[in-house]
């Protein structure tokens, strides 16, 4: 399976990190460039939905997408070690200068220290600015100036452009193992999510033989599908990727309640194993507990007899939010762009929404409002349900309908 990495940074970096990236066997890469660290969320914003881990050249631009909780996926950063110090300071040397005068900003001053005393550099005339969450350019200029080294070494490509002009200016770039380590750590961290996710989820449902068609669709929002078990009961087939975002980390489930108001009773038992029949056996389980729960239950059995219980109905105002955070993280938008589709599914409960109208309430334009649906839709979160005929001579509009 490919999986697809897009690296986050300026043109001139993120060209050469994905010449290193490409040479991976079974990765594809997404070049995604800004002109400065701030335009980092605009290139995330635009980015296509199959890009499954972002890579980002320096802690900057990774910090400055943690901050606005842009980190919908896995994500590392280029670390800018001894390693690549030890070049630029080479490199100065070739060229005569001074590398007893130096002003070096974001790097760890431990590190800066131990690499100078390595190679028998003193460290009298050394200034280091480390990077702290929130330091801006205007900050990184201020200590350079300040500084007044013989030489600025500057991790960023907008603070060097405009030191370049005042003294004699060196920027960083990140050595090839560092470019390979961080990529080697997110493949790690991609592919053990992977494997999580893609874990077999069974669910026994004992409820009214009338719900079949209404048990379909809630099963399509938890990504899955449903057969018959046996007489009294339905087997629900899904995957534990989307059942967690779907049930807010095994917290509740909304289809609970909604089932209970349709059907009458209902008890549910999820169950989360190594293998088909451990997983099977723990679905068993698990709605044994929920029958001694209540008439209308929901029980999540786990490995080393982990039994969670979910509730139905709206969660409180704080689980609403650990849930929309899990769903955006599933769908890679933004929380905050899901609070506000949750405003328009309020506003239109009957309607449905489509291109035209996501684009209007979020102030966007349509091709991305249609980015948008797609990727609910493919996290489970939306189903198209039918077509609307625009105002004008163009194709019908897609209606979908959102669970949010």
């Amino acid at each position: 399976m490919v999986t697809t990495i897009g690296v986050v940074g300026p043109a001139d970096l993120v060209t050469s990190s994905s010449r290193i990236v490409k040479g991976l066997r079974g990765v594809e890469v997404v070049p995604l460039r800004y002109r400065r660290e701030t335009d980092t969320p605009k290139v995330m914003a635009d980015a296509p939905g199959s890009v499954d881990a972002w890579l980002f050249t320096g802690v900057v631009p990774y910090q400055i997408a943690a901050a606005q909780d842009l980190l919908d996926r896995p994500a590392a950063h280029v670390e800018y070690t001894g390693a690549t110090l030890m070049r630029a300071l080479v490199q100065l040397l070739r060229e005569g200068r001074d590398v007893t005068s130096l002003s070096i900003d974001v790097l760890d001053e431990a590190e800066v220290r131990e690499t100078f005393d390595e190679v028998g550099l003193p460290t009298r005339g050394v200034r280091v600015l480390p990077y702290r969450p929130g330091l801006s350019l205007d900050d990184i200029l201020a200590f350079h100036h300040e500084a007044k080294a013989t030489v600025a070494i500057t991790c960023l490509r907008s603070a060097y452009e405009k030191l370049r002009t005042e003294q004699a200016t060196l920027r960083l770039a990140p050595s090839v193992h560092s470019v390979r380590t961080a990529v080697n750590s997110l493949l790690l961290r991609h592919d053990a999510l992977r494997s999580d996710d893609a874990q077999i989820a069974l669910g026994l449902v004992e409820i009214s033989p009338d719900a079949e068609p209404a048990l379909h669709r809630e099963a399509g929002t938890l990504g899955g599908s449903v057969i018959r078990y046996d007489d009294k009961r339905w087997l629900v087939i899904a995957t534990r990727g989307p059942l967690e975002q779907a049930t807010a980390a095994f917290t509740e489930l909304g289809m609970l309640t909604r089932l209970k108001e349709q059907f009458g009773p209902v008890r549910i038992g999820f169950g989360i194993g190594g293998s088909g029949t451990e997983t099977e056996a723990l679905a068993r389980r698990a709605l044994g507990r929920a029958k001694t729960a209540g008439r209308t239950a929901a029980v999540v059995s786990l490995r080393n007899d982990i039994d969670l219980v979910l509730v139905g109905g709206a969660p409180p105002r704080a689980q609403q939010r650990s849930k929309l955070q899990l769903l955006a993280q599933r769908a890679g938008l933004s929380k905050a762009t899901l609070e506000r589709l949750q405003e328009l599914v309020r506003a239109t409960p009957e309607d449905g929404l489509t291109t035209r109208s996501v684009a209007d309430h979020l102030g966007i334009q349509p091709r991305t409002a249609r980015r948008v649906l797609n990727r609910l839709e493919r996290a489970g979160l939306a189903d198209a349900t039918g077509t609307q005929l625009g105002t004008g001579s163009g194709r019908p509009l897609v209606v979908y309908r959102v669970h949010l």
